[in-house]
């Protein structure tokens, strides 16, 4: 094969640090256009973004040539310096150090996109913590 082909969707997750409830509605929206187009630049075309004051979760294809560590890594360090930079609240902004990602079969790509997009329902039985403990469990990661 003289050709290269991939096609990776990765759902990430990462919360803010202490998982602060600091994006607020008033925000959000400004937050995720600026992840996205932060996303798009690094050559990963965004599905979705959504999430709660103290996380988000972001439905992305991967560019081959980046790991994603190295594309959570750059999007938490721009988008928190683009939120301490335009004052958008009184505190400061940070991620915490950590992510979750998850690679999504095109089979489930739209339960995918619904699960971001319905975050606020999701989020009325299940905080944030739990939400994550499920994923990290149900995708055989953490303690056994």
């Amino acid at each position: 094969m003289s050709q290269s082909y991939t096609k990776l969707w990765t759902h990430a997750i990462w919360a803010t640090k202490n998982r602060q409830e600091l994006i607020d509605f008033s925000i959000e929206k400004t937050l995720y256009d600026f992840i996205w187009q932060e996303l798009t630049e690094l050559g990963c075309p965004v599905r979705i973004i959504n999430g709660m004051p103290d996380h988000v979760h972001v439905l992305f294809l991967q560019n081959p040539q980046k790991t994603v560590s190295d594309i959570v890594k750059q999007i938490k360090g721009s988008s928190s310096h683009f939120m301490n930079r335009g004052e958008f609240i009184l505190e400061k902004f940070a991620w915490q150090t950590g992510f979750a990602a998850f690679s999504v079969s095109e089979s489930q790509l739209d339960a995918a996109y619904n699960y971001i997009k319905n975050q606020k329902q999701h989020h009325l039985k299940k905080n944030g913590q739990d939400e994550f403990d499920e994923f990290i469990k149900l995708h055989g990661l953490g303690d056994k």
